[in-house]
C-alpha cells in the first residue's frame, strides 16, 4: 500500500495549508482509501506535546474520488504555538478496521506520525535570508601588521609567516591553540571591496572578544575586542564601512560557558578583579555551579578551559541581556546587526527568548540566528524538546542538514534523499525561517569542503591530517564538484554562506587544519570567478532572493528546480554524475544565465558533472517531464 496515495502531506488535496500553521489560522485534513477496502468510518488522532494533551476527531465522509472514498474534516486553530504530531484511524461496520500513520497500515504498535508545527507568526529580518553570508574566523583572514602578544591573557605566541599551518601538536597532552596569525578586524575592512563583490551581504565572526585562544569560544571578556583584533573604534569603523557596502556584521554570541581564564572564572589571576574561582565573594560566583569550590565545577563536554554559566542567574542575564547596558545590546548599539548563538541547544529555551527580547528591543531588525544541527523544529536536547522556532525563539539556524545531503549527493548519493531532506525542512519549518536558514558547504567546525569532495577518506590521526592533500586528479574532481555544490548553495531558500577561503580553493582536513590563512594573491582565480558570478546572480534575481521553490527532478545524479516569484523563474539544473543526463524544458526562450546568451527549451543535455542555470522572464507554472 502506498501511503501517499491514501494521505500526503504535502499535497494540497490532503492537507491545508501546506506546512507549518500559524496560530490562529484554520486547517483542514482529508483522506482517500480505496473504496474497495470496506472502510466507512475515519478519525484523526491529535497529540499536543507541549500541552500534554491528546484527542480523537471522527472525519465525515466527503464523497468518492474515482476508486476512492474521501473523508475530511475542518479543524479549529491552535490559539499557542505547539508541536502537533497527528495520525489516523479507519474502521468498518463490523468495527474491523486499522491505523495509518507515515509507514501504512497498522493494528499494533507506536504510531510513527506526521508533524505539524504551530508557530506565532513574528518579524523576521528579510535582509539575511535574502543575501550572502561570509564567515570570517577572524585570527586568519587578514593581518595587516605582525602583531605582539605582550600583556594579553593566554600564554600566546604569532607566526611570523602567513601561510604557516597552524600548530596542532598537543602540549602537556592538550592542544592549547595558543598560536596566532595576526588576522584583524581592519585587515577585514581592508578588503570590503573584494567581499562586496563576491556578492557578501552579511559578514559572520567568529568569536572577537579577548579570549586566551586563537578561536576565542573561551571569552575572557564579553566587553572587549581582543587586541590583537582592534579595538572598539575598529569594530565600530568596520560596521560603518560595511553599511556603506550593503553589508551586515553578525557577532557570535558564547554564552553558554566562558573561559577559565577570564575575568569572570580568572583561574590563573590574570585579571586584577577576584574571579568565581578565587573568591566565593566575587560578583561572579554564582554564575558557575562548583562541585568543590574551586577545583571541581561544571564545564561544557568536561573541557576545564570553558567553565559552563548558570543561564537561569538573574546576574547573569542582566549581564548578558537585559541591563541597559548589556552584552547583547551594547554590541548591536556599536554597530552588529544580529548575534548568532554558539552551541544553541546548551542554552535553555526561556534565555535564548529573552535574549530575542533583548535583540528586538535595541534593534527589531537585527537578527538572532542558531547553532543547531539537526532538524530544529522536532529537536529534543537534554531529554526536553526544544521550542527554537516557534515564534518567540531564533529567527533561523545553521542548516546542517543541507550541508550533510547536498554532501552526500555530490560524492555519489541520489538527489532523491537531497530533495527529500529539503522537503522534510520546508515542510516542518515556518516559512521565514526556512527562507532564513544559514545554508553552508563547510564552517570552522568541519572539514574543508574541497578537502571532502576528492572523495578520499581523511586520514583518523591528525598528524597524518596535517600532511593530507588532495592529488591533482583529486583536487580537479573537486572543483567540479564544488562549482556544483555551490551553484546548488546559492540558488537555494535560505541564505548561502561561505566559509571564508571556500571560493579561493583552500583545503584543509578537521580543526586545525580546516582554519588556515586566507591565501592572499594565490586563489584559485577560476573558483572565484564562478563564486562571484553566483553572488551577482543571487544580488540581481528576485527569484532567487525570494522566490518559491518547484521540484522538476531528483532522480540519481539528476536535480533539478526552479525558483519563482511573479515576473520571472531562475532554472537550476546539476548532473552530478559520470555520465550525460538529458531533461526536458517547455519550449520558450530562457536567457542562459552563466553565458548570457539566449537559448530554448526541449530537451537540455547535461554533460558529466555539469550545471546549467537559465532564466525566463514572466514564468508561468508548467509541467515539465
Amino acid at each position: 500500500m502506498n501511503v501517499l496515495s491514501v494521505f500526503d502531506s504535502r499535497d494540497a488535496q490532503c492537507k491545508k495549508p501546506y506546512g507549518a500553521l500559524p496560530c490562529g489560522e484554520g486547517w483542514s485534513l482529508t483522506c482517500r482509501p480505496l473504496s474497495c477496502e470496506g472502510f466507512t468510518h475515519c478519525s484523526v488522532i491529535l497529540r499536543r506535546e507541549f500541552a500534554g494533551h491528546e484527542m480523537e476527531a471522527e472525519m465525515p465522509f466527503s464523497g468518492f474520488q474515482d476508486d476512492r472514498s474521501c473523508f475530511s474534516l475542518s479543524l479549529h486553530p491552535f490559539q499557542s504555538p505547539e508541536l502537533v504530531w497527528y495520525w489516523f484511524r479507519f474502521w468498518r461496520e463490523d468495527g474491523t478496521g486499522c491505523y495509518l500513520d507515515k509507514t501504512g497500515y497498522r493494528s499494533t504498535g507506536e504510531p510513527i506520525p506526521w508533524q505539524l508545527t504551530v508557530y506565532s507568526p513574528s518579524h523576521t529580518p528579510k535582509w539575511f535570508g535574502e543575501g550572502v553570508t561570509y564567515q570570517i574566523f577572524p585570527d586568519r583572514f587578514c593581518r595587516l601588521f605582525v602583531p605582539s602578544p605582550e600583556g594579553l591573557p593566554g600564554n600566546r605566541w604569532v607566526h611570523e609567516n602567513w601561510s604557516d599551518a597552524p600548530a596542532w601538536r598537543p602540549e602537556d597532552g592538550e592542544v592549547k591553540n595558543r598560536d596566532f596569525f595576526g588576522g584583524s578586524l581592519a585587515g577585514v575592512t581592508a578588503h570590503l571591496d573584494d567581499l562586496a563583490a563576491l556578492g557578501v551581504t552579511s559578514l559572520y565572526f567568529c568569536p572577537i572578544f579577548e579570549s586566551a585562544s586563537n578561536h576565542r569560544y573561551n571569552t575572557g571578556d564579553y566587553t572587549k575586542i581582543d587586541p590583537m583584533l582592534g579595538t572598539r573604534q575598529d569594530f565600530q569603523t568596520l560596521c560603518a564601512k560595511a553599511k556603506e557596502h550593503g553589508i551586515r556584521v553578525i557577532l557570535d554570541g558564547v554564552f553558554n560557558h566562558t573561559g577559565s581564564q577570564s575575568i569572570y572564572f580568572n583561574a590563573d589571576g590574570f585579571y586584577p578583579t577576584l574571579g568565581a574561582a578565587q573568591s566565593k565573594e566575587s560578583p561572579y560566583y554564582d554564575w558557575f555551579r562548583f562541585s568543590d569550590w574551586p577545583g571541581s565545577y561544571e564545564s561544557w563536554w568536561g573541557i576545564s578551559t570553558l567553565p559552563n554559566v548558570q543561564e537561569d542567574c538573574q546576574s547573569y542575564i542582566d549581564y548578558i541581556l537585559e541591563d541597559e547596558h548589556s552584552i547583547v545590546k551594547r554590541w548591536l548599539k556599536a554597530g552588529a546587526s544580529g548575534w548568532r548563538l554558539d552551541v544553541a541547544d546548551e542554552l535553555p529555551d526561556v534565555f535564548i527568548e529573552k535574549l530575542r527580547a533583548a535583540v528586538e528591543e535595541t534593534d527589531p531588525d537585527a537578527l538572532v540566528l542558531g547553532e543547531v544541527w539537526e532538524d530544529a523544529s522536532n529537536k529534543i536536547s537534554y531529554s526536553q524538546r526544544r521550542r527554537y522556532l516557534l515564534g518567540k525563539e531564533l529567527h533561523g539556524v545553521m542548516n546542517y542538514p543541507f550541508r550533510t545531503a547536498l554532501l552526500h549527493y555530490m560524492l555519489g548519493g541520489g538527489a532523491e534523499e537531497f530533495q527529500e531532506t529539503m522537503e522534510t525542512l520546508r515542510e516542518n519549518y515556518p516559512r521565514d525561517a526556512f527562507y532564513s536558514a544559514m545554508n553552508f558547504l563547510g564552517t570552522h567546525d568541519t572539514p574543508r569542503i574541497l578537502t571532502l569532495l576528492g572523495g578520499r577518506p581523511l586520514p583518523e590521526s591528525r598528524e597524518n591530517q596535517s600532511s593530507f592533500r588532495l592529488t591533482p586528479e583529486e583536487r580537479a574532481l573537486a572543483l567540479q564538484r564544488l562549482q556544483l555544490a555551490a551553484a546548488v548553495l546559492f540558488t537555494f531558500p535560505g541564505s548561502p554562506m561561505i566559509y571564508y577561503g571556500d571560493e579561493a580553493g583552500m583545503e584543509g582536513a578537521a580543526d586545525p587544519f580546516n582554519r588556515g590563512t586566507y591565501p592572499w594573491g594565490q586563489e584559485d582565480k577560476d573558483l572565484l570567478a564562478w563564486y562571484s558570478a553566483l553572488g551577482r546572480l543571487r544580488k540581481e534575481r528576485p527569484s532567487l532572493r525570494r522566490g518559491s521553490i518547484r521540484w522538476l527532478a531528483a532522480q540519481g545524479p539528476l536535480l533539478a528546480y526552479v525558483r519563482e516569484v511573479p515576473e520571472e523563474a531562475t532554472f537550476l539544473m546539476v548532473n552530478a554524475g559520470d555520465e550525460e543526463r538529458v531533461l526536458s524544458l517547455p519550449e520558450a526562450e530562457y536567457d542562459n544565465l552563466l553565458t548570457g546568451e539566449k537559448t530554448s527549451g526541449g530537451e537540455r543535455h547535461l554533460p558529466p558533472r555539469s550545471t546549467q542555470l537559465l532564466g525566463l522572464k514572466k514564468a508561468e507554472p508548467e509541467c515539465f517531464t
